[in-house]
């Protein structure tokens, strides 16, 4: 056992809390709902970057490479100046929803380069130009764009010529789980020096208990009711100035530093927030280091010895090496495993607290909990978060999102299983669950419906546990299956409108996907049938059956929780047919109209390749111990001469072998779906052929747009009409594994279609993730396929850091949306190591446990 394994078993038995300080500030708490108070509900606007400076949150704190305890009561972070800009850079610059020609969109370079899942170490790099920052400009440029136009980004304003920036590389490290040190190293990348004025700050949230610093000799002592006392020191003899973190004094350490403002900052050396002020003339190509102890000790003179605070740092950053080395596979290659270790840092920098009591922001807002009609939120009184949640992206998206929360457990399994549990559990406690049993999708508006895979999550996280451990946690897995019930039924009381096992559910994540706004009323009045939401709901149930055996083993009390799963299974494959098309061999929705008529829409998406994700292998040796299972399912099938299922001996699915090559060879073919990088979410047939529907005198399209989306259907950020997406690939990846096992080596497909090669459905799954690894990996030229060609990221600097984007390219890989959503993006970290060592005969002989048992 490794330390760093030493320290999760520790953190997971309450021996010691390791995890309770870690990088919980988000990258932006500005322009949240949270912290929008406006009469019409324009978060946005209500409180912009500009005005974050000096105006106090509510229910958070935003920083740069920030760090808090769990509950964000005392928070790190970093601020700089480099002596051009108009105000102190305390937090990352970006566009808001109405600013940005495709959405909001961070315009800064930085990167998380590494971490451990208990944050004994971490590190990232923030690349500051030493120009003025072009905050206006950067505004002005892009709302002057159209949709059909690039962004207007920040290296497009050519800052960083002649490399006139500083590499602001931040390193925290636990010496114990109370004590935690922060190395900042600032090289001068430019020919000439520079200097730079660096600001280690501390400050307290004002969450009502009154938390003070105070100066205390070389230290700075921080008094909370509720924390307790702790020391904050900087290295050196430097000036520590204080302010109160409170609307119009917040903004002090800048007025004080750039305007010479003396008087801004408090007169006494007390205040609820404080900075050092480091000024260092860094030389050309040169660095310069500052280091920041906080401990729940007063200092020793020891403390202020940089070797040994060094020798800490480095140590930690040793053993995070140790960790890394043996988490991943032997088998796997050097590039890959680099690739999978910044994707996993990511995720793990992109932990966030969340804080949001939706009863007292009612009451804030003036209104009755129990009866606010037309305020966001108004119906989720009851959810109350104080929590730690993996974040999709901590500028873009600082809240969370339901489905890309499971996503997210699933690649946290591959490193930090007690979280990846915990994250799961969170969303189905009491306290975010709706009574009525619906899980809330995101906090611009909680009653959305996103993809039901907590399911899928958590039977995948059980499979990883028991392989990695040699045990499962049955308690932990009956907790959730009581809950997913509750849910499941929320699905089939809610969003089957006629009671014919088909499915609605809105825009299910999937934004501008369809030729209509999913979520919206159809604009020819009736209802959309739609073969996604069909899909999850199958496989919804294939993974409650998977659940319920599982438990089974321990209480035969869920055999007939497995059977009713079942039959509802056998239902949904039932109705699932009527969106089923022939003569294209594709699944569509299904249009249907008020005088009772319906019609296909024959659009080519994710939305028709998703009832592939819909398939599922049964481990032999559950079923063998319930024969019973199998004697009722047959006798159910006999009865009911209308229900249509398909399976294999263990598979079962909602198509036969026929309609899945016939699904495969357009999903395949590289003129429609198959990218150089996975699987496109519109085929590229919509290129020549898009498509149209007619209302009245309003014409709808649909047309393949391998980049941004020209249309705003579903807000600024709306781009599923041709780029690659990762969690929709992943469901691709672990079907096509199951598929494998069901069907076997003589199961051949063309891959690429028309190519002559005929792979199993193994090598298939296998290329797909060679694909979307391929994104991230250099290739002859040097050039990562998700930088799209842009120059710099080939630079000595640059080339090695890595940005895991929202979505892709659908043509030549070019990472796009969101750049930091390591969330879903961060399976890629799952990919490689997947395959790595993996052969087609190990998974048919052990299942889906041969995946996880190397």
């Amino acid at each position: 056992m490794n330390a760093e394994q030493g320290r999760l078993r520790d953190a997971d038995t309450g021996a010691v809390d390791w995890r309770r300080w870690g990088p919980y500030l988000s990258e932006r708490q500005w322009g949240t709902v949270r912290e929008d108070y406006s009469p019409g509900g324009d978060a946005w606007d209500y409180l912009s970057h500009d005005q974050a400076r000096s105006r106090a949150y509510r229910w958070g704190e935003d920083g740069i490479a920030g760090f808090s305890d769990d509950r964000q009561r005392l928070c790190l972070a970093l601020a700089l100046w480099n002596g051009k800009d108009p105000i102190l850079k305390e937090r990352f610059f970006g566009l808001t929803n109405a600013e940005g020609n495709h959405g909001e969109d961070v315009k800064e370079y930085y990167f998380y380069v590494d971490a451990t899942p208990t944050h004994s170490y971490l590190r990232m790099v923030y690349k500051y130009p030493q120009r003025e920052f072009p905050y206006a400009g950067l505004v002005a440029a892009n709302r002057a764009r159209g949709r059909d136009e690039f962004e207007y980004e920040l290296l497009d304003t050519g800052i960083f010529a002649e490399d006139r920036y500083f590499d602001v590389v931040v390193e925290y490290a636990k010496a114990g789980p109370e004590e935690i040190l922060s190395r900042i190293t600032v090289h001068n990348r430019g020919p000439e020096e520079a200097v730079l004025h660096v600001l280690p700050t501390v400050w307290f949230r004002d969450d009502g208990a009154g938390g003070r610093l105070r100066s205390e000799g070389p230290a700075v002592r921080a008094e909370h009711e509720g924390l307790g006392n702790r020391w904050w020191t900087c290295l050196g003899d430097e000036t520590v100035l204080f302010t109160e973190n409170t609307d119009g004094r917040k903004e002090a350490f800048g007025r004080w530093l750039i305007h010479g403002e003396k008087e801004a900052v408090n007169s006494g050396d007390a205040g609820s927030k404080a900075a050092a002020v480091v000024s260092v003339a860094v030389a050309a190509h040169g660095s310069h280091r500052v280091r920041v102890r906080l401990a729940d000790r007063p200092p020793a003179a020891a403390d202020r010895d940089d070797s040994a605070f060094d020798k800490i740092v480095d140590a930690r950053r040793e053993e995070a090496d140790e960790f890394y080395r043996d988490l991943f596979a032997p088998a796997l290659g050097q590039a890959e495993r680099q690739v999978a270790r910044q994707a996993l840092a990511g995720m793990i920098w992109s932990k966030q607290y969340f804080g949001y009591d939706v009863e007292q922001w009612l009451i804030e807002h003036g209104r009755n909990p129990l009866d606010a009609p037309g305020i966001r939120n108004g119906g989720w009184f009851h959810l109350d978060a104080h929590d730690i949640i993996s974040m999709p992206d901590t500028w873009e998206y600082p809240w969370f999102a339901a489905w890309d929360l499971a996503f997210h457990a699933v690649a946290f399994g591959a490193v930090d299983l007690a979280f990846a549990k915990g994250q799961l559990d969170l969303l189905l406690s009491r306290r975010y669950l709706h009574p009525n049993g619906q899980i809330p999708a995101y906090e611009w508006n909680f009653g959305d419906v996103n993809p039901p895979v907590h399911a899928w999550a958590a039977y995948l996280v059980h499979e990883l546990e028991e392989a990695r451990t040699g045990q499962g946690d049955h308690d932990w897995l009956e907790r959730v299956f009581h809950k997913l019930a509750k849910n499941f039924t929320w699905w089939v009381n809610r969003k089957d409108v006629d009671g014919r096992n088909v499915f609605q559910g809105g825009f299910l994540g999937l934004d501008n996907i369809g030729v209509f706004d999913r979520s919206a009323p159809m604009p020819t009045g009736g209802h959309l049938d739609q073969a996604d939401g069909t899909a999850w709901m199958a496989l919804y149930c294939q993974n409650m059956v998977q659940i319920a055996l599982e438990l089974a083993v321990h209480d035969p009390v869920y055999l007939e929780q497995a059977q009713d799963y079942f039959e509802h299974f056998v239902w949904i494959a039932a109705g699932s047919g009527a969106m089923w098309d022939e003569e294209d061999g594709f699944y569509y929705d299904l249009l249907r109209l008020p005088d009772g008529s319906s019609r296909r829409l024959p659009v080519r998406s994710m939305v028709g390749l998703l009832p592939l994700a819909a398939a599922t292998v049964y481990d032999p040796a559950l079923i063998s111990r319930h024969p019973e299972v199998i004697s009722e399912a047959k006798a159910f099938l006999e009865r009911h001469e209308t229900a249509h299922m398909y399976g294999h001996g263990r598979l079962l699915a909602l198509f036969d072998a026929d309609r899945l090559r016939r699904i495969l060879a357009r999903m395949l073919d590289e003129e429609e779906f198959l990218s150089p990088y996975g699987i496109r979410s519109l085929s590229k047939f919509h290129a020549a052929h898009p498509f149209e529907f007619r209302v009245g005198d309003q014409v709808y399209r649909v047309s393949y747009q391998p980049a941004e989306s020209d249309t705003a259907m579903f807000g600024g950020n709306s781009n599923w009409r041709g780029p690659v997406w990762f969690p929709v690939n992943a469901l691709m990846i672990r079907a096509l594994l199951n598929l494998y096992v069901g069907y076997g080596d003589e199961f051949t497909v063309e891959c690429p279609t028309g190519s002559g090669v005929r792979m199993t459905l193994f090598e298939v799954a296998r290329e797909i993730s060679d694909r979307l690894t391929r994104l991230f990996l250099p290739g002859p030229d040097g050039r990562r396929p998700c930088y799209g060609g842009q120059e710099i990221f080939t630079g000595e600097h640059w080339r090695e850091l890595i940005l895991f984007s929202e979505y892709f390219h659908g043509d030549n890989g070019a990472g796009l949306g969101a750049a930091h959503q390591t969330g879903w993006t961060g399976l890629v970290a799952v990919f490689p190591n997947l395959f790595a060592g993996l052969t087609g005969a190990d998974l048919r002989e052990r299942g889906m446990s041969a995946v996880f048992r190397r």
